[in-house]
């Protein structure tokens, strides 16, 4: 497996550019298994997850294609020639799961398998499974698929989430823009992800309110047709990007940052006495003279501090004055890092979701191994202050999410390489 080679101790300087959200992307990409016209994504990010959800939609028979280096993906799902999404590709990936609320819409059938990805948590379907029923699927697990039918069609319903999932305000906000009637969904999630999802389907024809709150409402349609859409900044590469000059001292312009993306996260590193400001083009972070303040820290669903964000913020706060406590709220098993972290000389103390790390003034490098995704760009960003030589092994969760790490990091002076395989 590849790994990423980091030599710490050298400041930032210059501008990286963010790309579309791969979040974003996942759900937007089974939205064209509700129409026969074509649907085309522009701004969208080049990783093995974008690759994946092009497999399983391949797989179903729809046609796609990436153009312009892969930064567009142009797909049509007029002739699907199955329902089935199998495990030896949904495993792969969690996103996956996001092809049943799209099939049980138009076809009124789905076999779908249990999904995969990080294993950060547990995550659970049943979410996704009773949203759908309210809107009168009929959904039976056998044998590690999800076996879901309906009576003459979906229906419009009152779906009340007992957690704001975004995964499950997807999978039932594609699959209510085809039941019949007025469906509301009640403690959706609100994350810019979902109301880049909703822009999309209202551009191929759905009739979606309240998007970016906790209620949405969906009238029902006869048919979708196509629509071409860009994909939103991903906010989670724009936070990562941001922590670098924070860890490493410097300088750096994200260009496509917006702070309504980030507007919590922006509030703690401003806490830590680190300048943000916005630009013509993005954000632009810069570290002054002197160690980032500790900071308490609990994640939330949107709009509060992303669970996505918290490896990386862990990473700085190590380097920190004082003694930061990180709360998690999201996920159970999300602090996979910290022992990774220990032993580049972090002073870190997990009891259960709640992380107590005491600021060092230095950290030196060492071989770690990278658990998830988030994960792996943590261990990054730790190595680029650390004194020595870091290496990442086991980068292959860093490629779901992020794209070009070290010509990106490498492009604002950053020592980093990535060391091939054998």
């Amino acid at each position: 497996m590849d790994s990423i080679l980091v030599k710490g101790g050298k400041p930032l300087s210059g501008q990286i550019a963010i790309a579309g959200a791969k979040n974003a992307a996942l759900a937007l990409m089974p939205a064209t298994l509700l129409s026969e016209e074509p649907l085309t994504l522009t701004n969208t990010p080049r990783l093995s997850d974008i690759k994946t959800m092009t497999q399983l939609l391949q797989s179903l028979g729809a046609e796609v294609s990436s153009l312009q280096d892969g930064k567009v993906v142009a797909m049509s799902s007029h002739d699907l020639t199955s329902t089935r999404a199998e495990y030896d590709i949904v495993r792969k990936m969690r996103a996956s799961n996001l092809v049943l609320g799209p099939l049980l819409a138009r076809y009124g059938h789905a076999t779908v398998s249990l999904p995969g990805g990080c294993a950060i948590g547990a995550r659970p379907m049943d979410i996704h499974i009773s949203a759908l029923e309210a809107l009168g699927a009929e959904i039976e697990l056998k044998e590690g698929y999800l076996h879901a039918k309906t009576n003459g069609g979906l229906k419009g319903g009152i779906v009340k989430l007992r957690f704001a999932s975004v995964g499950a305000t997807e999978n039932v906000l594609m699959a209510a823009t085809l039941a019949k009637g007025t469906t509301v969904i009640e403690n959706a999630a609100r994350e810019p992800e979902i109301v880049d999802l909703a822009r999309c389907l209202k551009k191929m024809g759905a009739q979606i309110e309240g998007e970016g709150t906790s209620r949405i409402e969906i009238q029902g349609v006869d048919r979708l047709g196509g629509a071409t859409h860009p994909v939103v900044t991903d906010r989670i590469e724009l936070g990562t990007y941001m922590l670098a000059p924070v860890i490493a001292g410097g300088e750096v312009e994200c260009l496509g940052g917006k702070m309504e993306l980030v507007e919590s996260f922006v509030e703690k590193l401003q806490e830590a006495g680190i300048t943000v400001e916005e630009t013509e083009a993005g954000l632009k972070v810069r570290c002054e003279a002197g160690r980032a303040k500790a900071v308490n820290v609990t994640t939330e669903p949107f709009p509060g501090f992303p669970t996505d964000l918290q490896a990386q913020m862990m990473a700085m706060l190590c380097l920190a004055d004082g003694t930061s406590v990180l709360e998690e709220k999201i996920f159970e098993n999300r602090f996979m890092h910290a022992p990774e972290l220990g032993r580049m000389g972090a002073n870190i103390e997990v009891h259960g979701g709640t992380a107590t790390v005491h600021g060092v003034e230095k950290m030196k490098g060492a071989q770690v191994m990278a658990t998830d995704l988030r994960a792996s760009v943590s261990l990054i960003l730790a190595g680029l202050a650390a004194e020595g030589e870091t290496q990442v092994n086991r980068v292959y969760h860093l490629d779901r999410g992020y794209e070009n790490v070290e010509d990106k990091l490498g492009g604002v002076g950053a020592q980093i390489e990535r060391i091939k395989e054998q």
